[in-house]
């Protein structure tokens, strides 16, 4: 199914509305660029050289889903495709939101300096400047949950009133809401699982990230690239990707 072929296709949106986090002064710029090597800027203190928590085994078999994922992001019928994405890119918004919020405490400026996804694989930030700055990862994750909470408020973007169809470039700024909630996903994988292991919460959050996975690849918001980064470390979400794909919980 391809999302970006069905762009003259449009609905309306009635979801509930989120809290409003604080305005950032770099919202609208809001471009990270690709990952940067670690040797640019000393990483976080969480360090993998060993195989992560969430490839070994019990805890990347726990989901509350058996089977593929296929079946749950398949295009309802009667619905049409960019409310189908709307809906669900809220969906997946606010629960990552709820799930960062829990874990929240443990990433500081002091233990997460950069925004770091993996051994080697950080985050930059494109400021005002247009330049790239390196951020600590709640800094970072802070502009990123709001600049998306203030796109879903905004009916230029999210239409939710009758009448009010969906603007033309809503694909390509899903894709980019896309990449970075994947980032965010990605940080809290390399930097926080072993908060999500001591809350029990790992079946939900493993079931969360791959029903986003296989919600991206099936309506090409997502890239491989994306998902594997610029590095072929053989850890990080690239690695549970590939082993998720293995396990048959994703489309290969």
């Amino acid at each position: 199914m391809s999302f970006f072929n069905s762009i003259g296709r449009s609905m309306t949106r009635n979801a509930p509305r989120g809290p409003k986090r604080s305005p950032t002064p770099t919202s609208a710029t809001l471009s990270p660029t690709e990952a940067q090597p670690s040797n640019s800027v000393p990483s976080s203190p969480v360090t993998q050289s060993a195989r992560p928590l969430y490839l070994c085994s019990p805890f990347v078999e726990a989901a509350l889903v058996k089977g593929q994922f296929k079946n749950i992001v398949m295009l309802p019928k009667y619905v049409d495709i960019m409310e189908w994405v709307a809906v669900n890119i809220f969906d997946f918004y606010t629960n990552l939101n709820e799930f960062y919020g829990v874990i929240t405490e443990c990433c500081t400026q002091q233990t997460c300096p950069t925004m770091s996804a993996g051994p080697s694989l950080n985050y930059t930030w494109i400021n005002s400047d247009r330049k790239s700055v390196h951020l600590p990862a709640p800094t970072y994750i802070d502009y990123v949950m709001t600049w998306v909470q203030n796109l879903l408020d905004d009916e230029n973007v999210f239409p939710t009133k009758s009448g009010r169809d969906f603007p033309p470039s809503f694909p390509s700024t899903v894709k980019h809401v896309y990449r970075q909630l994947l980032r965010v996903f990605a940080h809290i994988y390399h930097a926080h699982y072993p908060q999500i292991l001591h809350l029990r919460s790992e079946p939900h959050f493993n079931s969360l990230f791959a029903h986003f996975l296989a919600f991206g690849r099936e309506y090409e918001l997502l890239d491989a690239k994306d998902v594997k980064g610029s590095s072929n470390s053989p850890v990080g979400i690239g690695a549970l990707w590939e082993r998720w794909k293995e396990m048959g919980l994703l489309e290969a």
